[in-house]
């Protein structure tokens, strides 16, 4: 009786540590999700008319399905605010919108002042997409803490580089920053931790839903091959990431067939320049508002040192796996980015992004020990 009481008591305080750490996380990431959302929307908004939208792909015809391509391809979250939208009572959207337009009683003020028939027809999607956006911050988040966890990273750790990943976020959206880059974040981490976690099936909603929010994110599948191989044959690694890339592939051309009438392109060519911006390096030092501070933009030669430093110091440390993983994720993004996209916008990098983020995690780590170490988790 007197073993089983002491168990019980251990089991008492195991349950209350891990309660109490739970809700630490649970408050830390939701302050930091905050934080960097905060961050983009106070620099970016969500593109509508009048607030960094250019019509060709701003918020209104993002929702009305009338944008250009390729930006109309990323429907997942203007597809959930239209379904919203024509399911909710009209009787309700006309309750929100009469307290959105008295001063003091709704908590969602900073929405756009459109004309009275815009305001009425897009209020209740912005809110959607408002709130959805959020949420995808915050899933990130979590989403970063298991990847680091499952690659052995102690939690502390794992906790401390998700934050400070999240935390960068608005920094890395300098030129441009949309509502589909949390979801994409949120998208890569998933599908990593997934990969690192589950078999292959588990995943075909992830990647389905990850393609409709960008249709990049197919180019990402062959990246996850390395962390599949590492549990299964290479026949069934080969099969999974196949039948991953042949679900994205589907999902992209049932957008592409529906869209193919709007303007624009599948892509946009930017090689030209990429060229020219290297011959004008006074491009990297345009200013730009991010957290309410004007600074450099995110792209120049500090931040470029700072990275290049991390990668040097972390990756010996990082497992086999995951440097197979971050190898042909870089062999796939920097041609694309600079063949298709706009010089300096370093948000076109987000293949890398768990990447740097367990760089960060090994840097930590080495940090907090006094010396190199080597992650504890997978090894191959």
């Amino acid at each position: 009786m007197g073993d089983q009481g002491a168990q019980s008591k251990v089991n008492r305080k195991a349950f209350a540590s891990k309660l109490y750490y739970g809700s630490g996380c649970f408050v830390l990431f939701f302050v930091a999700a905050a934080a960097s959302f905060n961050g983009y929307y106070g620099k970016w908004r969500l593109r509508e008319i009048g607030a960094n939208g250019p019509s060709d792909f701003s918020f209104e015809t993002m929702m009305d399905g009338t944008a250009a391509r390729p930006f109309v391809y990323r429907q997942l979250l203007p597809m959930l605010a239209n379904w919203v939208d024509q399911r909710v009572p009209e009787q309700t959207k006309n309750r929100l919108f009469a307290a959105n337009s008295r001063v003091g009683i709704a908590p969602w003020k900073p929405f756009p002042l459109w004309s009275n028939g815009q305001s009425r027809a897009y209020f209740l999607r912005y809110l959607v997409v408002y709130f959805a956006v959020f949420l995808f911050a915050w899933i990130s988040v979590y989403a970063m803490f298991l990847v680091c966890k499952s690659v052995g990273y102690a939690p502390p750790t794992a906790a401390l580089s998700a934050i400070v990943v999240i935390l960068l976020m608005p920094y890395f959206m300098t030129i441009g920053g949309y509502f589909y880059d949390y979801p994409e974040l949120a998208f890569l981490a998933l599908a990593v931790w997934m990969a690192l976690n589950f078999e292959w099936w588990w995943m075909i909603p992830i990647v389905a839903l990850a393609t409709c929010n960008k249709e990049s994110f197919l180019l990402f599948i062959p990246a996850l091959y390395p962390l599949l191989r590492r549990r299964r044959s290479r026949i069934h690694a080969l099969v999974g990431a196949g039948t991953l890339g042949l679900t994205c592939a589907a999902v992209y051309c049932v957008l592409r067939l529906h869209f193919q009438h709007n303007p624009g392109a599948t892509v946009e060519l930017h090689f030209i320049d990429q060229i020219q911006s290297m011959f004008h390096p006074s491009m990297w030092f345009q200013p730009e508002w991010t957290y309410s501070m004007e600074l450099i933009r995110s792209f120049n030669p500090l931040s470029i040192a700072l990275a290049v430093w991390t990668l040097w110091r972390g990756w010996r440390t990082l497992p086999k796996a995951i440097q197979r993983h971050a190898q042909i994720a870089a062999a796939i993004n920097l041609p694309l980015y600079f063949l298709f996209c706009v010089p300096g916008e370093l948000r076109d990098l987000s293949f890398l992004y768990v990447t740097f983020l367990l760089l960060i995690a090994a840097n930590l780590t080495g940090w907090s020990s006094g010396q190199d170490m080597t992650a504890t988790g997978i090894t191959a």
